[in-house]
C-alpha cells in the first residue's frame, strides 16, 4: 500500500516536472527588454545585441515613417536567434537572415548573419520592419509579393534577407537571355530554387526602382493607397500610374534591355574577358610549346639512328 502510494507521488512529481521543465528552459535561455516602443526577446548571450536593436528602432521606424509619410502605429517584437541551425530549424529554411510575421508583428532575426555583408542590424531590422508596414498599412492578402518584396528593398537601401547566391548578375543575365520571370508568377510566392529566387527578388526591386524613377515616390505610395481602400493591384496600378500592369511590365523590360546590352555587359567585365583570353593564350602556348619539344625530340632520335647506320 505504501509503495503504491509512494509510485503514484513519484508519477504526479514527473509529470509536474515535465510541465514546469520546458518554461524554466524558456526563462534560463530568452531574455526580454520592453520599452514603450517594441519588445525585444533574445537568447541570453545576445544580451548586447538586444541593446543595440533597442538603440537602434527609433531611428530605423522614424525612417520608414519618413520614407511613406505614415505612422507605424503597432508595437512589433523582434526575436534574436543566435544560431543559423536554429533559426532555421524553428522559423524557416533556405537562404534567409531575416523574416517578418505578419500577422504576429513580429521579426526573427539569425543573429550569426549580421555580419556578413551586405547585412546589418539596422538595415535588416529596417527591410524587415517595411514588411510589417506594409501588411498593416495595406491589410492582408492584396499587396503582390514581388511589390511587397521590392518596396521594402527599395525603403531598406537595396538590401533583401536572403544570402545572395554564387552568380551575382542573375538579373543581367536574365535580360541578355530574354529569360525574366514574368510578374504574374510572383503573385503570392517566390520560386524554392535558389537562384531562381534571387532572380525574384532582383527583379522586384528593379520595377519598383523603376516605378520611382519614371513616377516618384508618390508614384508608390498612390499605389499603396489605392491597395488600402480595397482597389485591386491591377486597379491600383492603373489608377495611380495611368498604365495597366502589363504595360508597366514591358515599359519596364524595354528600360532594362536598353541599358543592359551585350556591349555593355562585355565592357563591363572587360577585365574578366581579357583575364580569360589571356589564360586562354598561355595555355594555348604551353601546349604548342610541348608539341614542339616533342617533335623535336623525335627528329632528334630519328638522326641519331641515321647517324649509328651510316
Amino acid at each position: 500500500m505504501v509503495f503504491m502510494q509512494y509510485k503514484k507521488n513519484m508519477q504526479l512529481f514527473i509529470i509536474l516536472l515535465m510541465l514546469i521543465l520546458p518554461f524554466t528552459l524558456s526563462a534560463e535561455e530568452t531574455g526580454i527588454l520592453e520599452n514603450e516602443l517594441l519588445t525585444i526577446r533574445y537568447e541570453r548571450s545576445l544580451h548586447k545585441v538586444a541593446a543595440t536593436v533597442q538603440k537602434i528602432y527609433p531611428t530605423v521606424k522614424s525612417e520608414i515613417e519618413a520614407t511613406f509619410g505614415a505612422d507605424i502605429d503597432f508595437r512589433p517584437t523582434v526575436q534574436l536567434i543566435k544560431s543559423e541551425k536554429r533559426f532555421q530549424d524553428s522559423v524557416i529554411k533556405g537562404p534567409v537572415v531575416a523574416v517578418a510575421i505578419s500577422a504576429e508583428n513580429r521579426i526573427v532575426i539569425d543573429n550569426s548573419k549580421m555580419k556578413t555583408y551586405p547585412f546589418s542590424l539596422a538595415v535588416t531590422l529596417k527591410h524587415e520592419l517595411c514588411h510589417l508596414f506594409l501588411h498593416n498599412y495595406v491589410g492582408d492578402g492584396t499587396l503582390p509579393r514581388w511589390l511587397n518584396e521590392g518596396i521594402s528593398q527599395w525603403a531598406s537601401d537595396g538590401i533583401a534577407e536572403i544570402m545572395i547566391v554564387e552568380n551575382r548578375n542573375v538579373l543581367k543575365e536574365a535580360i541578355l537571355s530574354r529569360r525574366l520571370l514574368p510578374l504574374s508568377s510572383l503573385q503570392r510566392r517566390f520560386p524554392q530554387d535558389e537562384k531562381l529566387m534571387n532572380l525574384a527578388y532582383e527583379e522586384s526591386k528593379s520595377i519598383v526602382e523603376y516605378i520611382v524613377k519614371e513616377y516618384g515616390r508618390e508614384g508608390i505610395i498612390s499605389i499603396l493607397n489605392g491597395l488600402r481602400k480595397g482597389d485591386s493591384p491591377a486597379r491600383a496600378v492603373q489608377d495611380s500610374l495611368s498604365v495597366s500592369v502589363v504595360k508597366l511590365e514591358d515599359d519596364w523590360h524595354d528600360y532594362l534591355r536598353t541599358r543592359n546590352t551585350w556591349l555593355i555587359y562585355v565592357s563591363s567585365h572587360i577585365y574578366q574577358f581579357l583575364f580569360a583570353f589571356t589564360a586562354i593564350i598561355l595555355v594555348y602556348g604551353f601546349i604548342k610549346f610541348q608539341i614542339r619539344k616533342s617533335q623535336y625530340k623525335d627528329d632528334e632520335d630519328e638522326f641519331g639512328e641515321q647517324d649509328e647506320e651510316e
